[in-house]
């Protein structure tokens, strides 16, 4: 389910691009577009702030970011949005194969850098280089950079900072539980295409 694509080329054919700035119960939030697609989504001050921003760059309310207010408004209401914006994120070949397996870690669960690393069917690809790309990642909340913990379920780096991610972990996995009748032990595994190099008994 790829729902990344690439928008290099038209960055590079019309050089301009898009913002629009909202307010969230975690702070101001800067939304980028290309026109037509969401290429970023950014806590104010956040590492890596609008490192995918063309150059040359207006503020523009556009119908993408209509979309993308609706969708933040039902997921910090406490909901699974049941759609996406259309996203055209900007990045390596890497970089998006990484991004493409945050999308299916699930609401209310999470994922380890270890476990990104198997499944992308990359020999010899390091925790600490998924890491990097994960940090990198220009979409905050709706490609869920989030949910991506430590080998021991620890909360690693992000780049919204630790407590805007224990902040949405732990609300995502209360809304999770009530909607599971309490049980809110979502597995990523349940939700994954199969995993190309399965751990061995």
């Amino acid at each position: 389910c790829k729902m990344i694509n690439d928008s290099n080329a038209k960055k590079e054919e019309n050089g301009m691009d898009y913002t629009w700035h909202i307010d969230s119960p975690l702070g101001g939030i800067t939304l980028a577009s290309d026109g037509e697609a969401l290429v970023g989504l950014w806590f104010d001050g956040q590492k890596y702030f609008a490192a995918a921003l063309a150059p040359a760059h207006e503020s523009k309310y556009l119908p993408v970011f209509k979309e993308t207010e609706r969708w933040l408004d039902i997921y910090f209401g406490g909901k699974e949005p049941d759609f996406t914006p259309p996203l055209a994120l900007r990045g390596t070949a890497f970089q998006k194969a990484i991004w493409d397996i945050l999308l299916f870690i699930p609401y209310g669960g999470t994922m380890t850098y270890g476990e990104i690393a198997r499944r992308t069917g990359i020999t010899r690809i390091s925790a600490r280089a998924v890491g990097g790309a994960v940090g990198r990642n220009p979409v905050s909340l709706i490609v869920p950079c989030h949910r991506v913990v430590g080998a021991d379920g620890s909360l690693t780096g992000y780049a919204g900072g630790i407590e805007r991610k224990r902040f949405l972990l732990e609300m995502e996995r209360d809304y999770a539980g009530e909607d599971a009748g309490g049980n809110n032990s979502l597995e990523a595994k349940e939700w994954f295409p199969p995993d190309p190099h399965p751990r061995k008994p």
